[in-house]
């Protein structure tokens, strides 16, 4: 999946920011890309995790 793929999906879900991160990962159609990505390839994990709107601060926690 590519950068541009992940925002395509993210573009089309308004209101993401009263949600909690599995709720926006859910929605955009994301989780099983990040749960993979986040045990196999970090850079890709971020990159999903600031294309939802996700502060730096939570994802170098959620990353760890």
């Amino acid at each position: 999946m590519t950068k541009d793929d992940i925002y395509k999906k993210v573009e089309k879900v308004d209101g993401l920011g009263g949600m909690t991160v599995n709720e926006r990962l859910y929605l955009t159609g994301l989780m099983d890309t990040f749960d993979k990505a986040k045990i196999n390839d970090k850079k890709l994990a971020r990159i999903i995790l600031e294309a939802i709107r996700v502060d730096k601060q939570s994802i170098d926690k959620i990353l760890e």
